[in-house]
């Protein structure tokens, strides 16, 4: 175990060198060089929520396993709700009316803005009531790629919704991709063609473009390189951020494949699958399958005028209904002067 800590640990240190770091604490600055991989953002505790930023959104996305407990959808949107808007990207979402049940819960606070959906696959954003004043060019497209998840009402591929909210164009992108640690290249070849393809019909050549750009879902990139009960020693000695080597989305972005010029919290929380129904134990089956970060939040910035500050990126642990742990963000944006 001691040899497999020290070369996990120098692996893990080698590899956050090569990562670019934002230039400030938490500062996003957005226009960089060719190739860089996903930067590592730092998470600025304090938040002043509106008082001194122009829009603080809190994301949230959860592989449901087709189950939907009314508890469950309270604790993702939270009881101090003095976010601008909330974004929800669900993936293997049951067959109730997720939409009404979302409503209801906010229903003091909060109104739906869009929502895009493809069955299981679903992006939900909510403002402040009265938020009308403040939204413009609501526009809603999705992507399927290939498998037989429809089958069971599981599909692959991504929604999203173009959306112009207090001046700033956004565009939020809620996915689910293939399964199993084999399957990179596919992985990759499915964000590309999501990328290329979402609002890509009738496009206006002229028209602004997102100047905040979130992807938040089932990205089912697995860890690599290690065996699940190495893996699990780390995690349950508070260890697992020294298996971000392991790590087939940073890999992979590392490589210039996917995700260029992307920013994501440190992996400091454990990993968000699999988990054993109804419990915070891994995968006890007979696959024993490696713990994952599957479940991702990554963001982009295309503009100089708007500075970004992440403050929290994290499971929702106490959440076991399914065997995906919710994760969730809080992102604020200023507009510079």
């Amino acid at each position: 175990m001691e040899g497999l800590c020290v070369k996990l640990f120098e692996a893990s240190r080698k590899y956050k060198m090569k990562r670019h770091k934002a230039e400030a604490i938490g500062m996003v600055d957005s226009f960089e060089a060719s190739h860089e991989g996903i930067k590592t953002v730092d998470i600025q505790k304090r938040c002043e929520f509106s008082g001194t930023s122009h829009l603080c959104i809190y994301f949230v996305t959860w592989n449901m396993n087709g189950q939907v407990p009314c508890e469950d959808i309270a604790k993702l949107v939270g009881e101090d709700r003095k976010y601008d808007l909330l974004v929800m990207g669900l993936q293997e979402a049951p067959r109730n009316n997720i939409c009404k049940l979302l409503k209801n819960t906010l229903a003091d606070t909060h109104m739906l803005l869009g929502k895009s959906v493809m069955q299981s696959v679903q992006l939900y954003v909510f403002g402040p009531k009265n938020s009308e004043q403040f939204t413009r060019e609501v526009k809603v497209d999705k992507h399927e790629v290939g498998g037989l998840g429809w089958l069971i009402r599981r599909k692959k591929g991504a929604v999203a919704i173009k959306i112009s909210y207090k001046g700033i164009q956004m565009v939020f992108i809620s996915c689910h991709l293939s399964a199993h640690a084999r399957n990179v290249e596919e992985r990759n070849l499915q964000f590309k063609h999501i990328s290329n393809s979402l609002f890509s019909k009738n496009r206006n050549p002229y028209a602004k473009s997102a100047q905040l750009t979130v992807w938040l879902g089932d990205l089912n990139y697995r860890l690599q390189g290690i065996n699940s009960y190495p893996a699990r020693d780390l995690i349950h000695g508070n260890l697992h951020q020294m298996l971000t080597s392991n790590d087939q989305l940073l890999q992979e972005a590392e490589r210039g494949e996917i995700f260029n010029g992307y920013c994501e919290g440190a992996l400091d929380f454990k990993p968000t699958y699999k988990y054993d129904i109804g419990s915070s134990s891994y995968d006890t089956s007979h696959k024993v399958r490696v713990p994952s970060w599957t479940d991702r939040i990554l963001f982009k910035i295309d503009s100089n005028n708007i500075n970004a500050t992440l403050h929290s990126y994290e499971a929702i642990e106490s959440i076991q209904s399914s065997d995906h742990k919710p994760v969730k963000a809080h992102l604020c944006l200023k507009l510079n002067k």
